[in-house]
């Protein structure tokens, strides 16, 4: 009986220099996001980088890179007063702001009930898309280059129109100025509201920051 358990242990042990058993495979590891690697950064960025922030450095004074003011998002609102009655009004809003952010929009809803609007609290008003990185980027180049060019009798954007804090806000009357939308497939003309939001401490930084990346102001 020894001999046996000693003929089996001689066996399961490995011989000199040879592998051996083969050691328990480890479970796979969960496959991680996507990479963004080999996807062109949006156009705007590039000149962020590479042209903006050398220049308002030398512009402004700042000494470090990250002094430099930059865009954090941009809020598209876009009101549908007709919402709470007319549920399609809603749903041509919601595919116009898809098709011009390419982001899919939140409903906003009113927060208290006005009798003299005839509206309640919680009813569907409008929708909201906000925008970050690369789309962000993307959008604010053709609002820039595209999108406000086509405005008619356009004379520049009113350089009062921020807040006090480094905002700045935009009311476009028409959102058929995007290429996106087809004029065809329009229910009605609708306005919107494009609120950049940038991490400048002052408008004066704000407008320097805007100015470099294209933002035509009225003098």
């Amino acid at each position: 009986m020894a001999k046996a358990e000693k003929a089996g242990a001689a066996k399961a042990a490995p011989k000199a220099g040879g592998k051996g058993p083969a050691a328990p495979k480890e479970a796979p590891a969960p496959p991680s996001r996507p990479k963004a690697a080999g996807k062109v950064p949006p156009r705007l960025f590039e000149r962020f980088k590479k042209a903006v922030v050398p220049a308002l450095m030398k512009e402004r004074g700042y000494t470090n890179p990250f002094q430099v003011p930059r865009v954090e998002k941009i809020v598209i609102n876009m009101g549908v007063g007709e919402g709470k009655e007319n549920a399609k009004a809603l749903d041509f809003a919601t595919t116009d702001l898809i098709a011009i952010t390419g982001q899919r929009p939140v409903i906003t809803r009113a927060k208290k009930s006005i009798a003299n609007f005839k509206l309640r609290e919680g009813v569907p008003i409008g929708a909201k898309v906000t925008l970050r990185g690369a789309r962000m980027y993307e959008f604010l180049d053709r609002l820039v280059n595209v999108a406000l060019p086509r405005v008619r009798d356009f004379r520049g954007v009113s350089p009062k129109a921020f807040d006090g804090r480094g905002n700045f806000a935009l009311g476009l009357k028409e959102q058929v100025i995007f290429p996106e939308i087809l004029y065809d497939k329009v229910d009605k003309m609708r306005g919107m509201d494009v609120i950049v939001v940038t991490s400048a401490r002052t408008d004066e930084e704000a407008k320097a920051l805007l100015t470099q990346l294209g933002m035509p102001f009225r003098e």
